[in-house]
């Protein structure tokens, strides 16, 4: 962006001339990124040009959101090796310190990280991009400095550096941020506990043989995994171990699953011969008990047989013919089996004396 005079909104359209303050000039500092469709930009590619005077804040004037024509430039530095959740929320805190902050992130080459701290998991080229993806960050200062001196933060207009306050000491000194803190332009944020690079690396190595198997199984040679002959076997028949244990497993659990579907099938099927059973036994018990319905039945047809087969009595009013009141006629048909006849001819004399007997019955 240009450099404007001041009295260029005065309508007039006619810069000052050279001779006018600093001051006035108007500042023109990169802003906070509104929009987080594209990666934070590199300080080499989009450094701060502006003219103005910066003039150096306090504390409590920044959190005032003072000054109103630019934001307030916060420095943020480390290693960020395998970035995680703790960086990231460190870079939050230093984004939200003030109500209009613009975020540099510096990240130290691979050459003074091994120097001074240790080799690295990431090298500085994917340390860079890693910063740039975060939402927080608005500018990434590559190949930063271990120690900073008065001439960076001039260079990149630094108000403010951002770190936890625990003190760092490294390349001879006791903490290599006692200089910003003596000159007021320290704010300290806080750690993340239970999380570091230094943590995931121990985790790494503790179970070394766990991620060195996994890594085998998803393709990678022994060569790729520095891994020897011996123990890739190993690691290998290892593999398979865990893989019929976990078909065992997969087994049993399919096998418990069937038990308990099998258990509730049974359970239906018994509850339901319950219910039928009661059923059946309440309309036997309905049809053949004491008071059944086939008791009934039974009782109306035997007594319609038992009428049906039972002579029928003479009227009150119809003649004795003489005989005992004691002694009821006997059926034609029934033959007197105390006396029989001793001869044919006797026979067919009792005969005819019943077929006469019924004559004058009639």
């Amino acid at each position: 962006m240009p450099v404007r005079a001041a009295g260029a909104e005065s309508g007039t359209g006619i810069p000052k001339s050279p001779s006018d303050t600093m001051e006035e000039l108007e500042h023109t500092c990169p802003q906070p990124r509104l929009t987080l469709t594209a990666p934070a930009p590199f300080a080499d590619e989009t450094s701060c040009q502006c003219k103005a005077p910066h003039e150096k804040l306090t504390i409590a004037q920044a959190r005032l959101g003072t000054p109103v024509d630019r934001p307030v430039r916060v420095y943020a530095d480390g290693i960020f090796d395998l970035f995680h959740a703790g960086h990231a929320r460190a870079l939050m805190q230093a984004k939200t310190l003030f109500p209009n902050s613009y975020l540099l992130v510096g990240v130290c080459s691979d050459d003074l990280t091994h120097k001074f701290k240790g080799f690295t998991v990431m090298n500085e080229t994917e340390r860079y991009e890693a910063l740039r993806h975060c939402r927080y960050v608005d500018e990434v200062i590559r190949d930063a400095p271990w120690t900073l001196t008065p001439e960076f933060l001039e260079k990149h207009k630094i108000d403010f550096v951002a770190h936890d306050d625990i003190p760092y000491s490294s390349a001879g000194s006791d903490d290599v941020y006692k200089h910003i803190k003596e000159a007021g332009m320290f704010v300290p944020t806080q750690r993340t506990e239970g999380i570091s690079t230094s943590d995931i690396i121990t985790r790494i190595v503790r179970d070394y043989d766990v991620y060195a198997r996994r890594n085998l199984q998803r393709g990678y040679t022994a060569k790729e995994l520095n891994v020897s002959f011996i123990n890739e076997k190993k690691y290998r028949f290892q593999n398979q171990v865990d893989k019929m244990k976990e078909k065992v497993k997969n087994v049993e659990e399919k096998s418990k699953e069937f038990v308990y579907k099998v258990e509730e099938k049974s359970h239906d099927l018994i509850q339901k011969w319950e219910e039928k059973s009661r059923e059946f036994i309440g309309n036997f018990l309905e049809l053949f008990g004491p008071d059944g319905a086939w008791k009934q039945m039974f009782q109306e047809r035997s007594g319609r047989m038992l009428q049906a087969f039972s002579p029928r009595q003479s009227p009150n009013s119809s003649p004795t013919r003489g005989r005992s009141p004691s002694r009821s006629p006997s059926p034609p048909w029934v033959i007197n089996k105390t006396s029989p006849p001793s001869s044919p001819k006797a026979a067919s004399a009792s005969l005819s004396s019943m077929s006469e007997g019924d004559e004058d019955e009639k």
